[in-house]
This record gives C-alpha cells, sequence and structure tokens, in this order.
C-alpha cells in the first residue's frame, strides 16, 4: 500500500485507467465476434472504428490495429463472394422458370460536334 498522498493519488487513477481501457478492449471483442457471426458492412464499419479509437488511446499499436482490419476485411471479402455466388444460383433458377424475354432496340447515339473553347486571355487580346 502506497504510504505518501501522491502515490494513492496515481494508484486511483491506475484503477481507474485500468477498468476504463479493460472496457475498451472488451467493446473490440465484442465487436469482431459480432462481424465475424454475421459479416455485414455495419458490423465492419462499427469493429473497425473499435480499433481506430483503440489506437487513438494508445491501446493498441497502430500495425497491430491494421493488421486486424486486414483479417476482418478478408472476412468481408469472403462473406460477399459467398453472397454473390448464392445470388447466381438463385438468378438461374428464376431464369429457367421463366420464358425469355425480347432483347431491347438499342438506341442511337450521335455525338454533337465539341463547340470551340476560348480562354479569357485569348478574348481580351482579340478587342
Amino acid at each position: 500500500m502506497p504510504i505518501i498522498k501522491s502515490a494513492k493519488k496515481a494508484a486511483r487513477q491506475a484503477e481507474k485507467r485500468t477498468a476504463h481501457n479493460q472496457q475498451i478492449k472488451k467493446d473490440i471483442k465484442t465487436a469482431i465476434k459480432a462481424f465475424k457471426k454475421t459479416p455485414t458492412g455495419e458490423n465492419l464499419k462499427k469493429a473497425q472504428s473499435e480499433l481506430d479509437k483503440a489506437v487513438k488511446k494508445n491501446l493498441l499499436k497502430l500495425n497491430t490495429a491494421s493488421r486486424k482490419k486486414a483479417a476482418l476485411a478478408k472476412i468481408a471479402k469472403a462473406a460477399k463472394f459467398v453472397e454473390k455466388e448464392a445470388k447466381e444460383i438463385e438468378k438461374k433458377a428464376t431464369a429457367a422458370a421463366k420464358p425469355a424475354a425480347k432483347p431491347a432496340a438499342k438506341k442511337s447515339t450521335t455525338k454533337k460536334p465539341a463547340a470551340k473553347k476560348t480562354s479569357p486571355k485569348a478574348t481580351a487580346k482579340k478587342a
């Protein structure tokens, strides 16, 4: 136990800081677990935000947070790939059930000639 008044205060401050830091780390872990359970864009954003806050408060080193964010991005990318495959399979199943539709007629696109551009300096010299 500290005897000096300043040492007692330092011990109290250390306790409060430790509790606060543990809460932030707990928030990071829960956000990452939530993202891994259901990888959505909103959960990814929240997890990355928590990691950034921890770096800002010097709880995590920048490279540690970057490494974790990269791993989360990799999971998100894999999840999107799986979702796209499922959607493609669903589209093929619905396309097989429906008859093919008529192709739409193409619109003719004609370009207009570009207008000549004059700089303000050129017009001032002419006048």
